[in-house]
């Protein structure tokens, strides 16, 4: 049994800085910052929609998956739940929730059998504005289609969707 000289070399070289950082890259492209600059653009102009109602997509996008959990948990959904529903650290949802409790859009509620578990409810004032932000959301959304047509729009959400699916991260670890 040999020890495999290609695998101790690699990692040596991941020890190593690279002294030829163009020949190690060799005409590859980076999706990770391809990704990241078609969002932040993306994200920049569902902000410029919402932005007349003190609203960012991302804040939209998170008081939407609270009444869309509602329906399902009428108490709302746990921090947790929303948390892992939005692929995001429990840490990173509160800090999000924090300007929309404060706003009076949404509302924690501790657990009636735990009160650890906190639940994040929609206020009659979040849900108004939800109701606001959809509106200027869809006319927003209508753009982005018709920029890129249909067809592209929904490849570009099919390949968004399999790139954050669990299949996929499994996949990409399996590589390994």
């Amino acid at each position: 049994m040999g020890i495999n000289t290609k695998a101790v070399d690699a990692k040596n070289s991941l020890d190593k800085p690279a002294a030829d950082v163009p020949g190690l890259l060799g005409g590859r492209v980076c999706t990770n910052t391809a990704l990241r600059l078609a969002a932040r653009r993306l994200g920049q102009l569902y902000d410029e929609a919402l932005a007349p109602l003190d609203l960012k997509a991302t804040q939209l996008a998170l008081i939407a998956e609270i009444d869309k959990l509602t329906v399902a948990a009428p108490q709302g959904p746990t921090l947790q739940d929303l948390a892992a529903r939005l692929a995001i650290q429990l840490s990173a949802l509160t800090h999000a929730l924090r300007p929309l409790v404060r706003d009076g859009f949404v509302e924690l509620r501790a657990d009636a059998k735990d009160r650890r578990t906190k639940h994040g409810v929609l206020t009659p004032l979040g849900k108004a504005r939800l109701s606001e932000a959809a509106v200027r959301w869809a006319a927003a959304n209508d753009r982005v289609e018709a920029v890129l047509g249909p067809a592209s729009a929904a490849s570009l959400r099919a390949l968004a969707d399999q790139v954050s699916s669990d299949a996929f991260l499994a996949a990409y670890k399996s590589q390994d």
